[in-house]
Order: C-alpha cells, then structure tokens, then sequence
C-alpha cells in the first residue's frame, strides 16, 4: 500500500503543471491535483508540531474553494462545473466531493482511503490524457466501478467505526490534548469557523464544576433513558458520542462519567465516502459546515451509480461487517448527541445541474433504507438500546451568546418533578377522551383532530408518556402515537427550521392520519416547492403518517426564544417543547413496539403502534419509513388544544396560546413575567 500511495502521490504531483489534457478540462485536472497536493503535505506530515497560525493557514487552503464566496467558480458547484464542462460537468463534480475525503482521510493517516481516491483521480486523468477524449459514459464507467469495487471495504470500515472503541482517533485527541491551547480542534481536519473557536473559547472560561454539571445533564439524560425504557444498561458497553467541535470540554468530562458506567466511547466522524453518506445529514462527530450550499447540492451524489444491483451490494456489505463484529454491536448502547443551533437559517437554492434521484432510484433508496434499518436492528436491537439528545447555541447566534448560552443550560436543568406533575395533569384529561382538536390561530391555518386510542383499563392504561428529562432534553412535552382512522385536517405553520432547512408557509394536508397534499412558500414555483419537501419531510414517500402527536409544556424556552429573537434558530429538540407538535414518518416507538413502556405512575402507554407501524407482523418492509420529522406550531400561533367527548363537549387544554386546563396555570408564569419585563 505505502508504494501504491507513493507512486500515485507522486504522478498527481506531476500534473499540476502538466498540459497533457486539453481545455477545458486541464483547469479541472489541474486545480484539483493541486488540492490533493495539499492534503498529501498533512498526510505525510505531523501537524500538532505546527503554530495556531500555521493549522488555520493551512484548514484555509484546504476549504476555500468551496466557501461561499468562491463556490461561484468551484468545480463543487455543479452549475458551475456544467457550465466549463459541459456533458462532463456532472460527472466531475461527483469526482470533485468524492475527493475532498481525502482531508480527513490525511489527518487520520488513512493511507488504503486516500491512496484510492488518488488512483481514482489519476484513472479519470489517464482517460483525458489521450489523443480523443473518453466518451461521458466511459467516465461515468469509471466512477460506478470505483464504487461498486470498493463499496465492501468503505461499508465495512464505517460499521467497524461505529461500535469498535479501539478506533480512537478523535478520543485521543479530546482525552490526551490540552484542551486550553486551541490548536487542538485542527487536528481533526474538519472546517473550523469561529463558531467552533468561539464554543471552545467560552468553555474555557467556565469552572471544571459547571462542565461537569453540564456533562451530568447529558450522561445522565442518556442512563434514565434505560431506567425509563426498563432497559438494562448492564449489558452495554459503549455508548456513541456525536459532537460538533467546540465542545471537547463537555465531551471529555462526558466520557469520564460514561467510563464510570462501563461505558466506553464510540466517536466517530461524519462519513466521507458517498457510499455512506445520508444526503446532507451528517451522522458523526462534524466541525463547522464550510457552505450548506455545496452539502445541499451533493446530497443525491449516489444518483450516480444508484440500481438494484449497488442496493443488493450495499445490503450484502452491510449484514456480512455486522456478522464480523456481532460481538461488538451487541453491547452497543446507541448514541448520546450534543447538537448545536444558532446559525444563520439556511434556504438553498435548488440547481437543476446536480444529481438528483429518478422515482425509481427514489423507489430503490427507501427500500434500501428499510432493510438497512433492520439489518442495523437485527445487531444492535432496538429493545435493549437508547440514545439522548441535548443542544447548545453557538456564537453566531449573536452578541449575546454568553447570556443565550447560560440561558440554554437553565432550560436544559428544568425541575423535572414540577413539569412531570403538570404534565400528568393534562395527560389525565387526555385520557378521558378519544379526540382531539387543535387550531392555528392569527393567520395560522392549523386545524386538525387528533383520533387517540381505546384505553380497556384507564386505571392501568394512558395514551400519553410523560416526557421527562432523560433522551430529549429539555423537559417539556407529553406525547402519543395517533390512529389513523379518522386523524385529519390542515397543520400549517409559518416558518419552521427543520434538519438544517427552513421552511416558509408550510402546510401539510392529513386524510386518515396520511399526508395527502403540501406546499410551502421557499421557492417561486409550486413545483420546486413540492419537490423540496418530497425530499426532506416526505423522504419521497406517495404517502407518509402522522407518527406522532405532542404538547410542548415548555413555556421557559418559549418566553427565552423570544427574549433574545432567536425562534428561528432553535433546534426542533428544544422547538418540539414550545407548543403542540406533529412528526411525520415512523412513531415515537419504532423497532421497539413491543417493549412495554411505562409512566412513572405505572400507567403502560399502549398507543405505541398505528395502523402502519402493526404491518411489521406481517411484512417488514411495509412497516417503517427511516424518518420521523417533528413540527412544531408556536404558541403566538395557536388558537387552542381541546379534548372532545363523544357527546361533543370540550374541555380546553390551551386556549389563545396560554394553558388554561386547572393544574397547569402555572406554565404561564414565564409569559407573564416577559409581558411584565
């Protein structure tokens, strides 16, 4: 291997000033093997003896072709890559994001990684250095067998790095760096913006006693998750950590306090090969998002080389490198997340030049998703694991990101006793009836009933869990799995932030808990529109349930939000706590329906199936979606929350935005006092 990495480092170095290739793709060969030069100069070098200023000169040279202010004339924009390229363009522009691993594949010496990027690049290069240049298919040849040669191997190594703790190379750097000289966070060999400096800076400057609080938070956020589930933590011994940079502190006070549980960490970075990849998401460890635009853009990149026949060998890798490491997936607890928000909200613009999914490649993801979803289940079982979730601001929130920041920690140490006696009050009044009505109000359009299940035995039976702070931090909600039959209506909502997206004018038509119709406001014409949430709320579904339906009790976030006007940047961790939210997708209960579940009053919730997630007796496949997207109505936007008898009579929960059920008047406090201020 080390001569396979020199010979092709050493060509790739020779066709930087090379004019083998005619324009206009001897500017494409060019540029991009003058970045591979630069990955290969950390790749063959020891960067933790360079100077801060060094590390930021050099994560510089590595990222700026694809910041946004030079993303116009990138060869990672697809419409610009089309535009030199023509025919070719969306062929090079998946060349051009497959290469860019090679940053971390440098960083982490991952020499088999980075010498077959390497040789990749020099294989399309071969094809252009002729007297006639390839036809497109051949080029586009070259990249499917690259894929399909190595899709065993990239498969394997990414499922090895989510359960084996021996894969400790970003461990090392949080547990044995001084965590005060920031020259740590390039070590990685992610983008570092000043949100990541800043996070980092900031912790820096709090008592050891005030991480540890906020790592006990989490931890343990993560340990009640399996007391509450009935779970026994025991038999686990690794939990997943997943962190933006920044918060090495929290995460390194975070992994003492798992170690005393018997857990040991599993970190690892967000994947670099598109084989692995999950459209724009990143699954893993991430340092700052170097442009949005160019994630959003490479999200379908495997629109490429995606048929039955790459499925079939996915699927095949899959369930062979989990059989290889059985014994390490089994004692696997699952993750523990620490997200970020305060960024600027980000709306992109759709580009017709980048790979995007056929319906039968849409047909062939979603199948794949489904049988990956229980392949993973199958090893690391979803009745024996649990995760937590919790969120922090970052500094480009604005100037008063310190006072927004402490503000976070509050909420996420809420008295849960005191919101988990309110919010019993209002599950009791849940349970008295089967439907529900809940209205927009002030141009909000919402209106929807709600169809909840028969309790047989209300003195041992509920609807509604009693979320308290274990996997969702903060505190704040109760929540249900509808039935379907007869759940309908319009949920309309006028901005929501959803997975790093933002949405304008959302609204979701319901007939027999399905969604049915849909549009928003984000684009100009209807068609993109609807495409834009085909993609990223229905995951190109026909059709897609109401998995889910909540009431967020939070109202200390709610008054916070509006504090310091930042709604629109909050995660849906916190959103989902301030007012009713509905998820699309899978039920709160997926893979683990059958896990009986209980409310710290004993009461079992037995609304943990629906009439789609119950086919998973019959035929998996037709049971689960692989998503579950929650959406939140405000409170300045809702009208009310009312529970129907069968006579017809209401009882109101929430009347014009404020809790008037007896019992929870005190969740009104916070808007008084911010009325009153």
């Amino acid at each position: 291997m080390m001569e396979r990495y020199t010979l092709a480092k050493e060509r790739t170095a020779e066709i930087v000033n090379e004019d083998a290739v005619q324009e206009p793709y001897r500017s494409f060969f060019q540029k991009t093997a003058a970045f591979l030069i630069k990955a290969v100069k950390v790749m063959d070098e020891d960067v933790r003896s360079l100077t801060l200023e060094e590390l930021q000169k050099e994560n510089l040279a590595l990222y700026e072709d694809i910041l946004s202010e030079n993303y116009s004339t990138s060869y990672g924009n697809p419409a610009y890559a089309v535009s030199q390229l023509g025919e070719y363009g969306k062929d090079f522009t998946f060349l051009y994001a497959e290469l860019r691993g090679a940053i971390s594949y440098a960083y982490e010496k991952k020499m088999w990684d980075f010498t077959v990027a390497l040789e990749l690049f020099l294989e399309v290069y071969a094809a252009f250095a002729q007297d006639e240049i390839p036809e497109e298919k051949i080029v586009r040849e070259i990249l499917r067998s690259y894929v399909n040669d190595y899709c065993q191997d990239m498969v394997e190594q990414r499922i090895c790095e989510s359960v084996d703790p021996e894969l400790d190379f970003a461990v090392k750097i949080i547990m044995e760096s001084d965590l005060s000289d920031l020259r740590y966070l390039y070590w990685f060999g992610e983008f570092i913006s000043e949100n990541e400096l800043g996070v980092a800076r900031f912790l820096n400057s709090l008592p050891q006693e005030e991480i540890d609080n906020m790592a006990r938070t989490y931890t343990e956020g993560y340990r009640m998750g399996f007391i509450n589930g009935r779970k026994d933590i025991t038999k686990k011994k690794t939990v997943n950590i997943r962190f933006t940079l920044g918060f090495e502190r929290m995460v390194k006070a975070a992994v003492l306090q798992f170690m005393d549980m018997g857990l040991k960490p599993v970190i690892y970075r967000h994947a670099a090969h598109v084989v692995n990849k999950k459209n724009q998401i990143r699954v893993g460890y991430t340092g700052g998002i170097a442009n949005a635009q160019y994630d959003y853009d490479h999200r379908q990149d495997s629109a490429l080389f995606m048929d039955a026949d790459f499925m079939k060998r996915k699927l095949r890798a899959m369930q062979t490198s989990y059989e290889n490491c059985k014994e390490l997936a089994d004692v696997h607890g699952g993750p523990a997340c620490i997200e970020t928000f305060g960024e600027v909200p980000f709306s992109p613009v759709s580009k017709k030049e980048a790979w995007t999914f056929t319906e039968a490649q849409q047909k062939l993801q979603q199948e794949m998703d489904t049988e990956s979803g229980q392949i993973i289940n199958r090893y690391i079982k979803g009745d024996e694991r649990s995760f937590t979730i919790i969120a922090y601001p970052v500094p480009e929130i604005g100037g008063s990101f310190p006072e927004i920041f402490k503000e976070i920690v509050k909420i996420n140490t809420l008295d849960y006793q005191r919101y988990h006696r309110i919010q019993q009050t209002i599950i009791d009044t849940l349970d008295t009836c089967e439907w529900v009505e809940v209205k927009g109000k002030d141009g909000n359009e919402t209106d929807l009933l709600i169809h909840l299940h028969t309790l047989e035995d209300k003195e041992k039976q509920t609807n509604f869990e009693n979320c308290v702070a274990d996997v969702n931090i903060p505190v704040g909600e109760v929540f249900t799995s509808p039935v379907l039959a007869g759940t309908g209506g319009v949920l309309h909502v006028k901005k929501v932030y959803l997975n790093g997206l933002q949405f304008k004018d959302l609204k979701l038509v319901f007939d027999c808990g399905q969604v049915i119709d849909y549009s928003c406001g984000n684009f100009e014409s209807e068609e993109e529109n609807r495409k834009y949430i085909e993609e990223n709320i229905l995951h190109h579904h026909e059709k897609i349930p109401m998995g889910e339906f909540a009431i967020g009790t939070n109202t200390t976030a709610y008054v916070a939000a509006r504090k310091y006007g930042i709604a629109d940047k909050l995660p849906i961790l916190i959103a989902e706590k301030m007012g009713p939210h509905f998820a699309v997708g899978d039920t709160c209960y997926s893979w683990a329906e059958d896990i009986p579940v209980f409310n710290p009053d004993g009461k079992e919730i037995i609304a943990r199936d629906n009439e789609i997630s119950i086919l998973r007796k019959e035929d998996l496949s037709l049971a689960y979606y692989a998503c579950h997207t929650d959406i939140t109505i405000p409170y300045d936007e809702l009208g009310s929350i009312r529970v129907i008898d069968d006579e017809g009579d209401m009882v109101s929960i929430i009347e014009d935005g404020r809790f008037v059920l007896p019992g929870t008047e005190e969740l009104n406090s916070p808007f008084d006092e911010y009325k009153n201020n």
